[in-house]
This record gives structure tokens, C-alpha cells and sequence, in this order.
């Protein structure tokens, strides 16, 4: 059982509450504006502006992270984040002019990708167990879905019954008890790899990664289509209230299929299950084309999401395999960085197309990113196959060396 480990309970415990942040801060950002100004543009801009700042900064803080350790370089940065949002949140509130608010917004892109640094922890206690691991990055994808089900739930609740600004404060208080709490577990926290492990260049150098971070930049373009299509559906629908209820059902069947992926033990090669993974996503996307009422929907995105945690467990465990360890971090970070930037892309593109052609015309956004992305993954695809590993890559790597040397004395 993965909790046996020591600590685990305690570091995956605070990754949950620090990633709660994630799924609040935007949500609760576009909540807070338009409540307070009416202005649905404005609020749109400040949660892209967040969610690229997110995908500049995350990556490079990650880094900071290998060299230094998570307690030296996020307890900083968590700070600047914390003061970045409120500012926001006073600017918001006292009526400051808009470039204020897009200052702030672009600063506090310095949060930490705590699911990576959660992951990481696994990796270095999990580095000479494959199924263990494999369990844990399945567990992990159970509480990403975890957080995307509540956290918008709360965030929306609380700015509309309480006041405007109370999910984006909540998400701060989250981010400031998840972190502080995780880099206080100083025995499970991996080692800092100096400059002089390793090259020192950018993770993103290995051609496996490129292809992984491409391809999550269209995924992301899917969740992000599917969230505004779902809003402007549920709404022409005359229950737009409904909206985050069928949300929640698509991140839900994420949910069970993770539960489920965590206990199998399979055969086939790593590369092989993302493919395929990339593929029933692309496939889970046709249904969506046919829509006709809410029940409809959320049948088909219960069916869609359940291809989404398998993927996403495959998709870290490849980063551990192809990615040295000395940046595993940073890696792991470069694939969430693709998937926000699509995010942002699938959340313009499909407001545009909604207001073009109406709500369902927006399902027409996640379907052609899924081509896209299922293109990406065939055309990479042989970059992502078993190949000899780099001095401190993943567990794969490890066997691949130890079944060479014991050919060798053969």
C-alpha cells in the first residue's frame, strides 16, 4: 500500500489543500469581477493573464526547486504569490485601474505546481518501486480530479453568498496552509540536485517532453473548450446553474477510471497506454457533437473523462522515465505549463465560436483539438519509446541499465 511509506499520508494530505488553489483562483477571479464591475471581458483577460503568467513563472520556479529543494525556493515564492493576489483582490475592491489589476495578476504567477511537488516525493520514495509509483501518480490524478470538482464549487459559492472577493481569498488561504505545512516535512522532501548534477540546461531539452508538453497544450485546449461550451449550454438550456453539477460528473468519471487504473498491473509499454490514452480521448470527444439536452451531456463528458486520469498518470510516469531525475520537478511542471496555456486557448476559442454560432457550435472547439492532439501523439510517438536512459532518470531507466549489465557479465 503506498501510505505505508512513512509520511506519505502527511505530504499527499497537504498537497491536496495546496492544490486547491489551482482550482479556485480563476474561477474565483472571473467570479469576483464581473460580480463587482459586470464586466465578463475584464474578468476573462485576468484569468488568462493568471493563467499565462502561471505558465511562464511555474516552470522556472520548478527548476529553482530541483537545484535548491522545495523548502528554500516555494516558501518565497508562495509569499510573493500571496501578496500578489491580495493585491488583486484590494484593487478589485476599491475600483483601481484596470492595468492594477492585470500588474497583480501577471505577479502572482509565481504559485508552486504543488501536484509536481507531491509527485516528486512519490518518485523519490517510489524510484525502485515501478508498481508502487504507479499506484501513487494514480492516486494523485484521483485528488487533481478531487480538487476541480470542489474547489470551483466553493469558490463560486462563497464570492455569491458571501462576498465577492471570498474565493480568491479562500485560494490564497489554501495555497499558504498547503505549502507551509508540505515544506515543513523536511524527511520526505527529495534531495536538491546542485548545479554541477547536471547540465544545467532547461528539462524541456529532451525531445520526449516536447512531444508530452505539445500534446497537453492541446488537451488543455480540450478541458478548456468543454468548460465555456458546458457554461453556454446549460444556460441556453435555461439551467445554467447546472453547469458545474455536469462539470462535475465529467471530472468525476475521471475520478473512478483513476481508481481503477491505480490496482491493474499491465504489459504493455508506457508509450504504447499514452497513445492509446490520447486516443480514446480524441474518440470520447464525437458524442459531445450530438448533444441535445443536459442528461445527454452529462453522460457523454461522465464517458469522456473516463479516459483523462489514465492518461495523466501514463503522462507523469513518462516524464520519469525520459527526464533525468535531477529535474524531475521541472519536468513534471513543463506538463502543466502546456496544459494551462490550452486551457486558456480552448477557453477563447470556444467563448468565440459560442458567440458566433451559437452554444453547441462550441463542442466543435474540444473535437478538433483532440485531432490535433492525437496527431501530435503520432507523429512523436517514437520519441516517447523505451530508449537508454540518462544517469539519473527514472525507474525504467534503472532496469534497462541493470538488464544491460547483467547481459553483458553474461
Amino acid at each position: 500500500m503506498i501510505f505505508a511509506a512513512p509520511g506519505a499520508k502527511a505530504f499527499s494530505a497537504a498537497g491536496f489543500i495546496g492544490r486547491m488553489t489551482v482550482a479556485m483562483t480563476s474561477i474565483g477571479v472571473v467570479t469576483m469581477v464581473s460580480q463587482l464591475t459586470g464586466r465578463y471581458g475584464l474578468a476573462g483577460a485576468l484569468a488568462a493573464t493568471l493563467a499565462l503568467s502561471v505558465a511562464v513563472i511555474g516552470p522556472q520556479t520548478s527548476r529553482l526547486v530541483d537545484r535548491y529543494g522545495q523548502r528554500r525556493v516555494l516558501r518565497p515564492a508562495t509569499l510573493v504569490t500571496l501578496t500578489s493576489l491580495a493585491g488583486l483582490l484590494l484593487a478589485a475592491h476599491l475600483g483601481w485601474p484596470d492595468w492594477t489589476l492585470f500588474v497583480f495578476a501577471a505577479t502572482a504567477g509565481c504559485v508552486p505546481s504543488v501536484g509536481s511537488m507531491v509527485r516528486a516525493r512519490w518518485a523519490a520514495i517510489h524510484q525502485d518501486a515501478p508498481r508502487e509509483l504507479h499506484a501513487a501518480y494514480a492516486w494523485e490524478a484521483i485528488v487533481d480530479e478531487a480538487c476541480f470538482i470542489l474547489g470551483p464549487m466553493i469558490a463560486i459559492g462563497l464570492s455569491a453568498a458571501w462576498f465577492p472577493e471570498a474565493g480568491p481569498l479562500l485560494a490564497g488561504c489554501f495555497l499558504a496552509v498547503g505549502v507551509f505545512w508540505l515544506t515543513a516535512q523536511r524527511s520526505t522532501e527529495p534531495a536538491p540536485h546542485p548545479r554541477g548534477s547536471h547540465s544545467g540546461g532547461s528539462a524541456l531539452r529532451s525531445h520526449a517532453l516536447q512531444v508530452l508538453v505539445l500534446t497537453f497544450v492541446a488537451v488543455g485546449t480540450i478541458f478548456g473548450a468543454i468548460d465555456v461550451a458546458t457554461v453556454a449550454f446549460a444556460e441556453a438550456e435555461g439551467h445554467k446553474a447546472a453547469a458545474s453539477l455536469v462539470l462535475a460528473v465529467y471530472a468525476l468519471g475521471s475520478c473512478a477510471a483513476g481508481a481503477v487504473f491505480g490496482l491493474l498491473s499491465l504489459k504493455r509499454s508506457l508509450s504504447f497506454r499514452w497513445l492509446l490514452g490520447i486516443c480514446a480521448m480524441t474518440v470520447s470527444m464525437i458524442p459531445l457533437q450530438l448533444v441535445g439536452n443536459l442528461s445527454f451531456l452529462a453522460v457523454a463528458l461522465f464517458v469522456a473523462g473516463l479516459a483523462v486520469a489514465p492518461t495523466m498518470v501514463t503522462t507523469m510516469a513518462l516524464v520519469e522515465q525520459h527526464v533525468p531525475r535531477a529535474q524531475l520537478t521541472e519536468g513534471m511542471t513543463w506538463v502543466s505549463t502546456g496544459l494551462m496555456v490550452g486551457v486558456a486557448l480552448g477557453s477563447s476559442a470556444a467563448g468565440g465560436v459560442v458567440d458566433a454560432a451559437g452554444a453547441r457550435a462550441g463542442y466543435a472547439v474540444p473535437a478538433v483539438a483532440g485531432a490535433l492532439a492525437a496527431a501530435v501523439a503520432f507523429l512523436g510517438y517514437r520519441r516517447l519509446r523505451p530508449a537508454p536512459q540518462r544517469e539519473g532518470s527514472g525507474a525504467d531507466g534503472r532496469q534497462d541499465r541493470k538488464n544491460r549489465a547483467e547481459q553483458r557479465v553474461a
